[in-house]
């Protein structure tokens, strides 16, 4: 019970728009809100599931990610300390359930706050409010790129990128790069072999090295259009 309310406590100073919350909200928070230690590769919510809680994460990260009809996948965004879901907002806010899925990307402790104690604190403590709200700016910013970065850029400029962002060395597979990028795994292993062709990378069995950045970064750069026949 000790060691639960100390990391109740680290929550509320993780998450800075609670400090300074009233009194008896905090207490709700250390009495109600349950600490949840989930291990990698867990499903925290899926599609049209119902939203019941909102997560405050102290350890690890969550990949929230939307699954096409075809079986493709693409990451939204990412969860870590300090940071909160805007999925999860709209949904307590809106009363609908889920519209993607959340998935514990690596081990992950996480703090749940009711859909009551969330309501009480949009109600009455302004900088948790505002911090809920300026979430979704946030995100919509971020989401309107990656639809930028989708429809308007090729797979192989957006693949060095993230590469370059990685580098020098991504232990990753490529079914997880095909799931970051929207892609599927044939397609990203193609163009990764192209990249080792050209002396850019270097690849073993889940790991790739990033030889030559520079020609990548000059990749990324490249406004040319696509081919009509190109598949990336």
């Amino acid at each position: 019970m000790q060691n639960q309310t100390a990391d109740i406590q680290r929550a509320l100073e993780i998450l800075e728009p609670l400090r300074g919350a009233p009194a008896d909200c905090v207490e709700r928070i250390r009495q109600e809100s349950p600490l949840l230690r989930v291990a990698a590769g867990t499903h925290l919510f899926d599609e049209q599931s119902a939203c019941k809680a909102f997560p405050i994460v102290l350890e690890g990260a969550i990949r929230v990610s939307k699954l096409g009809p075809d079986g493709r996948e693409i990451t939204l965004y990412r969860v870590t300390p300090g940071e909160s879901c805007v999925l999860t907002s709209g949904c307590l806010l809106g009363g609908m359930p889920y519209t993607a899925t959340g998935i514990a990307e690596t081990d992950v402790v996480l703090v749940g706050l009711s859909q009551p104690l969330f309501d009480a604190l949009l109600l009455r403590h302004d900088p948790f409010r505002r911090y809920i709200f300026g979430l979704f700016g946030e995100r919509l910013a971020e989401l309107t790129l990656l639809v930028e970065e989708v429809a308007f850029r090729r797979l192989d400029q957006r693949l060095a990128a993230l590469l370059i962002a990685g580098g020098p060395t991504l232990r990753i597979t490529h079914q997880a790069l095909a799931d970051e990028l929207g892609s599927v795994r044939e397609i990203v292993t193609r163009v990764l072999g192209n990249f080792s062709a050209s002396g850019w990378v270097s690849l073993a069995r889940e790991q790739i090295s990033v030889v030559d950045p520079e020609s990548l970064s000059r990749l990324v750069q490249d406004a040319k259009p696509p081919s009509p026949n190109s598949k990336v």
